[in-house]
């Protein structure tokens, strides 16, 4: 066994290391609790509208994709067991900061988008829920961006949040799926609904069986990420090196497994093109199958569901933010840290007005949750290239070796899938490009700003100089 220190990754350990508290059963609620929410909540829907009543299918594509990719992930977190993910492994294998900041800009920018989702999809379930009558416009996006302010307060307030927590939250998430399931299978065994519809394919007008699959998978991709968050978790893991292999793919095959489940039991019991009305599609399924069942009680659990990640993705983003500027990769306001909360909270400001703005100007759940898709496929993209590249750095410690065809797969998987010619939204390059302008002109402001300081620095030093010799 390695030691169970920073030390046995081979790089030099800075300072106190982790506290290494998560056993597998921690680690493994961590991984489930991450990848569910806000994606199979909000999207099975739009995925029905696209391919009918195979919806099941594009999740188990994604999944499959998910699952390739992940394996590039497990080589690099046993070989590299620290707490930086992406960014670390882009550093490692290519050298070039530029590049490496646009990937952590990228996750950064991830998170936004993931999180203006959530809201979106808050606001559809507490109007659906509650009677409230809103509809799409400005009533969901007055909602979603109230929503966002409170998660923004909860975030400058400062959140304090353990492993147990995750365990109590992820247990509230994946009870409502089974909700659905159990709900679906009932109404199933007692006849109710529609079976045969499960395989039953709707190709979207203009496009075969094939690419109609192909665009929806897209969009059902943004439900199967969160499984790289995992890898952040490598310093308090015990023998991360041991157990991450085997805890991240059983993660991955439970949530596989519900979603496609969910996914069978919605379409058994709502016809797809009524699954693809609105933003609140399980509450239509609860509705079908278990009318007596208090509709408000589910929709409290989608929205505690999504709420949940939104809070997550909020928080990562503004840390990252707050990460890059500590790091002189970004403006130094964004490093501020508040005296009294001792939160960042400049960064906390700024990546909650680019969520206001997602909400307001960025579309429904579908643009947003593609985009999110669209910036992980792309640093999931590098990923998979990094690990061939970093074949060539050995370790001290034994790791785990994902089979080289793997890598090669699920760069080309990824990269494919990130392509306009699945049928992608154009909007969501737009949001995405958008986002990575703006991080590309935060970098070169601060580029500006440290030579014309290290100018201002050299003469300040060379005066001083003369000065002393005259």
């Amino acid at each position: 066994m390695e030691p169970d220190t920073a030390s046995s990754t081979g790089d030099d350990a800075q300072g106190p290391a982790l506290r290494r508290v998560m056993g597998p059963w921690l680690l493994l609620l961590f991984i489930v609790g991450d990848i569910l929410g806000t994606g199979i909540y909000a999207l099975t829907g739009k995925v029905a509208s696209q391919v009918g009543g195979a919806v099941w299918l594009p999740f188990l594509v994604a999944f499959a994709v998910a699952l390739v990719t992940a394996f590039s992930y497990l080589e690099l977190v046993t070989k590299y067991p620290r707490a930086a993910g992406a960014a670390l492994y882009t550093h490692k294998a290519f050298g070039i900061h530029f590049l490496t900041f646009i990937v952590a800009f990228a996750v950064m920018s991830s998170g936004i988008t993931s999180a203006s989702t959530a809201s979106r999809a808050f606001a559809a379930n507490l109007s659906e829920a509650f009677g409230l009558g809103l509809r799409d416009g400005a009533g969901l996006t007055l909602a979603g961006l109230v929503f966002m302010a409170v998660i923004a307060l909860v975030n400058f307030r400062g959140v304090s949040e353990s492993v147990k927590a995750n365990v109590v939250l992820t247990m509230v998430e994946l009870s409502g799926l089974l909700i659905i399931i159990v709900i679906g299978f009932w109404a199933i065994g007692a006849g109710q609904g529609d079976l045969g519809r499960v395989l039953e394919f709707k190709a979207t007008p203009g496009q075969g069986v094939i690419w109609s699959v192909v665009g929806a998978t897209t969009l059902a991709f943004f439900a199967m990420v969160g499984f790289e968050d995992s890898v952040n978790m490598a310093e308090e893991c015990r023998d991360p090196s041991r157990i991450f292999p085997k805890v991240l793919l059983a993660g991955l095959l439970i949530t596989g497994l519900v979603y496609v489940l969910v996914s069978i039991s919605a379409i058994a019991l709502v016809a797809p093109d009524e699954l693809g009305e609105g933003e609140a599609p399980l509450l239509k399924v609860v509705q079908a199958g278990a009318p007596s069942f208090p509709v408000g009680l589910f929709g409290f659990i989608t929205m505690f569901a999504v709420a949940n990640s939104a809070l997550i993705n909020m928080l990562m983003a503004s840390r990252l933010l707050y990460g890059m500027s500590r790091e002189r990769v970004l403006p130094a306001l964004l490093g501020r840290v508040h005296a009294g909360r001792r939160t960042p909270h400049v960064a906390i400001g700024f990546t909650t007005l680019l969520a206001f703005g997602l909400i307001g100007f960025g579309g429904g759940v579908p643009a947003l949750g593609g985009t999110t898709a669209l910036l992980l496929l792309g640093v999931f993209t590098v990923v998979n290239v990094a690990v061939l590249v970093l074949r060539r750095d050995p370790v001290a410690h034994r790791h785990f070796k994902a089979p080289t065809a793997l890598p090669v797969l699920g760069a080309a998987s990824c990269a494919f899938l990130a392509g306009p010619w699945t049928g992608r939204d154009p909007v969501q390059y737009e949001i995405a490009a958008v986002l990575i302008a703006i991080g590309i002109g935060l970098w070169l402001m601060t580029v500006l700003f440290e030579r014309r300081t290290a100018r201002v620095r050299r003469r300040a030093g060379a005066s001083a100089d003369g000065g002393g010799g005259a």
